[in-house]
């Protein structure tokens, strides 16, 4: 299915998912219109074949698809304001932190509430390495797959209930902070054993790839992989063995269930 987007909030994350919709070649520049209130910082998307605004209720209007990539305190407004445009047969997707599809609903007419999605990509969206997460709400089967299509440009994609899309913000979208925290340290640890900077962080960040598409491609268990690589009193187990001593592997699910808690006390 051919379809224009209108993607309402031309920030860091709505201008990097336009940028994976073009570049895998999923919409042309001329299918997309992106919304911004200083529209001159999008001149370079207009230079590509994007249509670019200030207007959102005018881009929702003439979009067969509605992306609202807006700040949290801006969406019960945004909705307001293209309420009018959104017909039953548009499609209307969300990356908006924390705001559920029942908030969403009830700022709409009854007779002219859309399918509505609610997507959690994360940063690495701005190279087409995003895990997002998936909800919906009345959307029918080829719609999802379009959606699911629409995702897939810019990373791998995943269904989930929409009771889990806080939890899913934070193993997916914090879980890249954590994983940068990680490899900090092993860039830290690299250069306290011999390695000078640059030299520490390609060897860190690299290995952390490597060892996650092992799991990806070929959807075997951490433990699994670990074990090939721990040799009978070798130096592998006597690191891993320290660091579970230090409390490694609990700090990290004490910090997942620290931000868990602080997302959900601040509905």
């Amino acid at each position: 299915m051919s379809k224009t987007i209108a993607i309402i909030g031309g920030g860091n994350l709505g201008l990097s998912i336009a940028e994976g919709l073009t570049a895998g070649g999923f919409l042309s520049p001329g299918q997309i219109t992106i919304t911004r209130r200083n529209t001159t910082l999008l001149q370079p998307y207009q230079q590509q074949g994007m249509t670019i605004t200030s207007d959102n209720a005018a881009a929702a209007a003439a979009a067969d698809v509605i992306l609202l990539a807006v700040k949290p305190f801006q969406i019960r407004e945004v909705i307001r304001e293209i309420a009018p445009s959104l017909m039953a047969d548009k499609l209307l997707i969300s990356v908006v932190t924390g705001v559920s599809t029942q908030e969403m609903r009830s700022e709409l007419l009854e007779d002219k509430i859309p399918a509505i999605f609610r997507a959690m990509p994360n940063t690495a969206v701005a190279i087409r390495e995003s895990m997002t997460c998936l909800s919906h709400s009345k959307a029918k089967e080829d719609q999802v797959n379009w959606v699911l299509e629409l995702f897939s440009q810019v990373g791998r994609v995943v269904i989930i209930d929409e009771k889990l899309m806080d939890a899913a913000t934070v193993l997916g979208a914090c879980g890249t902070a954590y994983a940068m925290r990680y490899i900090r340290a092993n860039i830290q640890g690299g250069i306290e054993i011999g390695f000078d900077a640059k030299t520490a962080s390609l060897i860190a960040a690299q290995t952390v790839k490597g060892a996650a598409e092992l799991l990806l491609q070929k959807g075997t268990h951490p433990e699994y992989e670990i074990d090939k690589v721990t040799t009978p009193k070798g130096c592998t187990i006597a690191g891993l063995n320290e660091m579970e001593h230090q409390g490694f592997s609990s700090s990290l699910i004490k910090g997942i269930s620290a931000s868990y808690v602080k997302i959900q006390a601040d509905k």
